[in-house]
């Protein structure tokens, strides 16, 4: 848990340090003291530092991700998952999914899981980075609720399903500034992601919806929506087993799931919905993304709390909360009242440090197990010869 917190701090620390282009000039120098020729001189070195701090970003998070050793619920899962695939057994896994490690085991001539959980704590890492970079108005802020939501912590889980979740998370910007072009780069990002996790494929629908500018008569249907689908147990239930076949028979489905399971992200999600309502006119109302991702947050709510039943909901709520670290720091920059954006700006230290603390809590759970943290530079690992332990 220390490991966490320190590696979360450092890292925090450094998103600190970057600051965008524009943001420069009045970050260092009042307007009317400066030259462009000072300005340009200051930018060019900001540059520098901002590559270097995303740079050790990137290498912290990856190489913490990399080095882990039964590390993850699923951790064993994937070990013998990649063997099947790479022995050609039956495996319940994507083509995408299934095509890269069978070209990393054989470009490492063994059965190299550790390469295989290296490469796709990399791809993780870097997607979302460039989403926080290039999506949000603030990388600090942005970086901030990454790590104290627990975001990066959960993607030492399911690492097809976070791909996957990155993925999604960076086609959003196509539905921003919606056009023929864009709808295709965003259906072509999905059907990509899609390769490594099918569940991807319910953002379609689900990003549109939000996308539109709803009414307040749209909750309505909301509600509706929510009804039947409490209604309708048995069904979805079939129909998400067809998804996840790999769950039939299994004590997630024979288990009696409640609402207070999820209690911890319905609550984050009624935290972003209430700073929404506070800042509505000023930053959500007339702004296409704010508003998206308000609506996104609201679905989700209808989600868990109809289909808390569902063992496999998180799967698909957290396509719809992941923009909350947009949300936010989208939400604070905008803002022009200073009283107001400091009690915003406090309120939301404090909400994610808690709920970060919550996480850690529940970090060595049998659905988490990101805690105790074991790194295979200490464990002799001989895995490779003994699958059939798992």
């Amino acid at each position: 848990m220390i490991l966490y917190f320190l590696i979360a701090a450092m890292t925090i620390l450094m998103a600190c340090q970057y600051r965008k282009t524009e943001d420069l000039r009045s970050f260092i120098y009042p307007a009317k003291e400066q030259s462009n020729r000072t300005f340009w001189n200051y930018t060019s070195r900001s540059r520098m530092i901002n590559i270097l701090m995303l740079v050790s970003i990137f290498t912290v998070l990856t190489l913490l991700a990399a080095l882990r050793l039964e590390v993850g619920n699923d951790y064993g899962t994937y070990v013998v998952t990649c063997h099947e695939i790479f022995q050609r057994g039956y495996v319940v896994t994507e083509p995408g999914f299934n095509f890269v490690v069978r070209v990393l085991y054989t470009l490492s001539g063994k059965e190299d899981y550790l390469l295989m959980f290296g490469v796709f704590a990399a791809a993780i890492v870097a997607v979302f980075l460039k989403v926080l970079r290039e999506q949000s108005e603030s990388f600090a802020w942005a970086f901030f609720m990454f790590m104290t939501m627990g975001l990066y912590y959960r993607s030492f889980n399911t690492v097809r399903y976070y791909f996957a979740l990155a993925l999604a998370t960076f086609a959003i910007r196509y539905l921003i500034d919606i056009n023929t072009v864009n709808a295709f780069k965003f259906l072509a990002t999905i059907l990509f992601a899609s390769l490594f996790h099918k569940s991807v494929l319910i953002v379609i629908p689900m990003y549109i919806i939000a996308r539109i500018p709803w009414k307040k008569w749209a909750l309505i249907p909301l509600a509706v929506f929510g009804a039947v689908a409490a209604l309708l147990h048995n069904q979805i239930m079939e129909i998400a087993l067809k998804l996840y076949p790999s769950y039939n028979n299994t004590v997630y489905i024979e288990e009696t799931h409640t609402i207070i399971e999820n209690a911890a992200p319905i609550m984050g999600c009624l935290f972003m919905i209430v700073i929404g309502i506070i800042c509505y006119k000023e930053a959500v109302k007339d702004r296409a993304d704010n508003r998206m991702y308000f609506n996104m947050n609201i679905m989700a709510v209808v989600l868990y709390l109809s289909c808390f039943w569902l063992p496999l909901v998180t799967r698909f709520a957290y396509y719809l909360t992941t923009v909350q670290i947009l949300l936010i720091p989208n939400i604070i920059c905008s803002v022009r009242d200073p009283r107001k954006k400091k009690g915003i700006s406090i309120a939301v230290i404090v909400f994610c440090i808690l709920y970060f603390i919550y996480f850690l809590k529940q970090a060595d759970n049998p659905g988490f197990r990101v805690l105790p943290y074991k790194s295979w530079l200490f464990y002799e690992h001989r895995w490779l010869n003994q699958t059939d332990t798992f």
